[in-house]
């Protein structure tokens, strides 16, 4: 029956029938369904899970912290672990390996997720190192890792190949490619190879974008699928905006405020916001003061979704990010 106000009849027109309830609801209304065969093409809101070595994270659970070893001489956040007059070889080398084994276990204890371990700077105006360089670096150390915290997953932030293959050949279970929106196809192929996962940052030599979140997903997408056409995993990709690398602080701050437009990607989030440039502008600090800056974009970036913060304070940021993840995640892990 169609409900009468005045003279006026409201309801569906004659001879269209009623979306009922006990009808189904949208079955009274044909053109809501698919074409047959057709996926819906909704971003999941389940991104399911990665086996990362022998850990497996599941998303959306909770939030997972990467505590970062820098094995540098000139890290931008000032805790590099290889002093700047090193040479190679000898005890010097040593030391670096056992104050990297130190950090690993301190963080460790303090609930890291996973270990984050590069060997060269990505500080503007850096000295790049080569090949042999790096691996001298950082092999020693993800071995020491490895034997130390044998369940620890290791992550290896490189952009070269072979260092890559030496990293996972010592126990590395991650690879982390700072140019992962223009990848070296030798690393995407080394991940599909290893069955290893993968982050894939986003990373420009210039700041120049016409829409910055728009070009930012449009890059990691396009990245995502060159790794599936390497072979690489739907469930071994994750994606990094890459705040600090070809962006201008107030574009930093942009990508942060609409960070949740990342999940249309449906790949879980890695942000990595610790000690950087942008915080020091905002709060006009040095590096070794940009904790509580560093802590106010990990609770945001738990709101807009992020799934691994990447930092340099693990204890604090592992703090932060239960207490945001208490207040935005139901039980079940939803947002």
């Amino acid at each position: 029956m169609r409900e009468q106000r005045g003279k006026r009849e409201v309801g569906p027109p004659a001879g269209v029938q009623p979306a009922r309830p006990e009808q189904g609801g949208g079955a009274a209304t044909p053109w809501f369904a698919l074409p047959e065969g057709a996926a819906p093409g909704l971003p999941r809101s389940d991104l399911g899970e990665t086996r990362i070595g022998g850990a497996v994270f599941r998303w959306g659970l909770r939030t997972y912290v990467m505590g970062v070893l820098n094995v540098t001489p000139d890290s931008f956040s000032g805790d590099g672990l290889l002093a700047r007059d090193e040479a190679g070889g000898g005890a010097a080398r040593e030391a670096h390996v056992e104050a990297a084994l130190a950090l690993g276990r301190r963080m460790a204890a303090e609930g890291a997720d996973l270990l984050d371990v590069g060997g060269e700077s990505t500080r503007p105006g850096h000295r790049p190192i080569d090949g042999a360089e790096e691996r001298r670096r950082v092999i020693p150390v993800i071995a020491a890792l490895r034997q130390a915290l044998p369940a620890m997953p290791l992550s290896i932030d490189t952009t070269k190949p072979e260092v890559a293959a030496a990293a996972l050949d010592a126990g590395a279970t991650l690879l982390n490619d700072v140019r992962g929106v223009a990848a070296d196809p030798a690393i995407l192929t080394l991940a599909a190879e290893r069955d290893v996962a993968i982050v894939l940052m986003h990373n420009r030599a210039e700041a120049r974008y016409q829409n910055l979140l728009a070009e930012v997903i449009a890059d990691l997408e396009r990245a995502v699928e060159r790794a599936l056409a390497a072979g690489v995993a739907w469930e071994a990709i994750i994606v990094d905006p890459g705040i600090g690398f070809g962006k201008t602080p107030e574009q930093n701050l942009a990508l942060l405020r609409d960070l949740a437009a990342l999940r249309v990607l449906r790949r879980p989030i890695l942000l990595g916001t610790s000690r950087k440039s942008t915080i020091g502008r905002v709060l006009d600090l040095p590096a070794d003061e940009r904790l509580e800056g560093t802590l106010a974009t990990t609770a945001l970036g738990v709101r807009a979704g992020a799934d691994i913060v990447r930092v340099h304070d693990v204890r604090a940021n592992v703090r932060a990010a239960r207490m945001a993840d208490a207040v935005v995640r139901a039980p079940g892990g939803e947002r």
